[in-house]
């Protein structure tokens, strides 16, 4: 395991000693978790950036978005058929 030095704040450093009594951990385990969190929810944001920046450009062919449309309805279509035949076998 590699080892990191970092600079706080003396107020933040406070706060750390105080939550890490709080919940009965070291600061370098809570700083782990941070960290952890921090990277995790920043690769969600690329990876839902990703998907709006191609959803938004496929979208923007009005062909595809045409398309995508139309396999839609053809599901929405099936779906809805689907329902009814388990509507009905439900209510016999």
């Amino acid at each position: 395991m590699s080892t990191v030095s970092l600079r706080i704040p003396d107020d933040l450093n406070e706060q750390l000693n105080q939550e890490a009594r709080r919940q009965n951990k070291s600061r370098s385990e809570l700083l782990r978790e941070a960290v952890t969190d921090y990277l995790q929810r920043k690769e969600k944001e690329r990876f839902v950036g990703r998907f709006v920046a191609e959803a938004r450009a496929g979208y923007g062919n009005a062909e595809l978005a045409r398309d995508a449309h139309a396999i839609a309805e053809d599901f929405l279509t099936l779906e809805n058929e689907a329902l009814g035949h388990a509507d009905d076998k439900w209510w016999k």
